[in-house]
């Protein structure tokens, strides 16, 4: 792992309204139910959405898994976003080459795609549910929840692994 001792996770999608919400709200839960101190948040590259609460459906998706998000306000990824987090992740390639774009030349953060995380699924995009139906927040649940679950077992084994 890179950065500082405490991991700290941004994930990054285009408006911050939908799938970069419902990554953090994913990892926020499993990182408290395997009792992990990390520091977590979500940005857009955009910045259409500033402000704004999370997209009704995607309020509804964390809802049905018992996680209230309509507190999240959307906000745009800044310059000390990549000295805070030793982890910037984003949610397909196009926010990946535009995190990449942005940051500054010496970064500590590690920079990767959110399914890098899961294994098989390296170099894949979560798809983006935005002018979609319900079904396409279901299936960026379910993938925010699998990368949630892989980043938590990459941690504490690291954890495990100073001991």
């Amino acid at each position: 792992m890179t950065g500082p001792a405490r991991p700290a996770v941004l994930f990054v999608c285009l408006g911050n309204i939908c799938r970069s919400p419902l990554a953090e709200a994913a990892f926020r839960r499993a990182a408290q139910q395997a009792a992990l101190d990390v520091l977590v948040d979500s940005a857009g590259t955009g910045d259409w959405h500033v402000g704004k609460p999370p997209d009704l459906r995607a309020q509804a998706t964390a809802r049905a898994h018992g996680i209230e998000i309509g507190q999240y306000r959307a906000r745009q990824i800044k310059p000390e976003d990549f000295a805070r987090f030793s982890h910037i992740l984003a949610l397909d390639r196009q926010n990946l080459a535009d995190i990449r774009l942005i940051a500054p030349q010496r970064v500590k953060s590690e920079i990767a795609l959110l399914l890098d995380m899961v294994a098989g699924r390296e170099g894949q995009s979560v798809a983006d549910p935005y002018f979609g139906d319900e079904a396409g927040f279901v299936e960026t649940w379910a993938d925010v929840t699998a990368a949630a679950a892989a980043l938590v077992e990459r941690f504490r084994s690291a954890i495990s692994g100073q001991d």
